[in-house]
């Protein structure tokens, strides 16, 4: 648990090999208040129901929640352990197709991700992983996301 699948140099030639290679999980991740106040600061979104404590404890969630875009703002984090390349750190988040929020991470609350790779194919010398992820919640029946995320790694690049 917690170490991403490496992808080989030999696996970058057979790229067909690589869809359907389930990833994770990864280790867990506490959303506590200090991160989603931090959040709603860098993001300029504060709103009861994620930074006041005493209404959101009166709110539909009996808490304060964590904001949809801090769940999917550890994306990148989350795919870093999940896949990596052998041959090093030459990967860009590339962007996201189909994001969803089915339920809502509570403060305090532990996530997680775990992936299935949908797509693997060449894009203008670089290897585009589609890389689907649900973040998981601790003890909860449905996820807090699911997206397909998007990274393009570039083979042979060295910093």
């Amino acid at each position: 648990m917690g170490t991403p699948y490496v992808v080989s140099g030999e696996m970058l030639g057979h790229l067909d090999q690589l869809v359907g290679c389930e990833v994770g999980p990864t280790e867990w991740v506490v959303v506590d208040q200090v991160r989603i106040d931090a959040f709603a600061d860098v993001a300029q979104d504060r709103h009861w129901i994620h930074n006041e404590p005493d209404p959101a404890s009166r709110g539909p969630f009996g808490r304060p929640i964590a904001h949809a875009h801090l769940t999917l703002a550890l994306m990148p984090r989350f795919g870093r352990d999940l896949i990596a390349f052998e041959d090093g750190e030459a990967s860009l988040f590339y962007g996201y197709d189909r994001v969803r929020f089915p339920a809502p991470v509570p403060v305090d609350g532990r996530i997680r991700a775990r992936g299935v790779v949908r797509d693997a194919r060449e894009v203008g010398g670089a290897v585009q992983l589609t890389l689907e992820i649900a973040v998981e919640i601790d003890g909860a029946d449905r996820p807090a996301c699911v997206a397909q995320a998007l990274w393009r790694h570039y083979p042979g690049f060295s910093r």
